[in-house]
């Protein structure tokens, strides 16, 4: 089948990957399941895993609907979206890996426990941690 043919399966988009990425991250710190947001939503749990991974791309109305459910705004959803992910459509090299962990149930609970955080500097010393200790492993 050719790349150009209709029916060629697509990558997943990075901006459809991130917005997926976000709709979990705020389902799981809600400690909502897939199938009771598609149950809000009128949808299966597989199309809400399908949201999530960013193979399917959630429409404007759908959003609406899940920022609705999940109890944010719809600009959540494209929080942290910069212009590294937009330029670098084609050649995403760094992403996956931060999608990865994201998606990861230790990626959730680190986001969790640091976002409770309300100091700055405190959120920062722990991310100067992690580059330390990432360093350190690196060396």
């Amino acid at each position: 089948m050719s790349p150009n043919s209709k029916h060629a399966p697509r990558a997943a988009n990075p901006i459809d990957v991130h917005v997926g990425t976000r709709i979990r991250l705020r389902r799981k710190t809600m400690k909502m399941s897939q199938e009771q947001l598609g149950e809000q939503l009128g949808v299966t749990f597989q199309q809400v895993q399908k949201y999530e991974r960013g193979t399917n791309r959630v429409g404007a109305s759908r959003l609406w609907r899940i920022a609705q459910v999940l109890g944010v705004s719809v600009s959540f959803f494209y929080d942290g979206l910069t212009d590294g992910i937009t330029d670098n459509v084609e050649d995403n090299t760094q992403s996956p890996i931060i999608y990865e962990f994201i998606n990861s149930s230790d990626g959730i609970a680190l986001a969790t426990a640091v976002s409770q955080i309300e100091n700055r500097a405190v959120r920062r010393q722990i991310l100067e941690l992690a580059r330390s200790l990432a360093a350190q492993e690196s060396s």
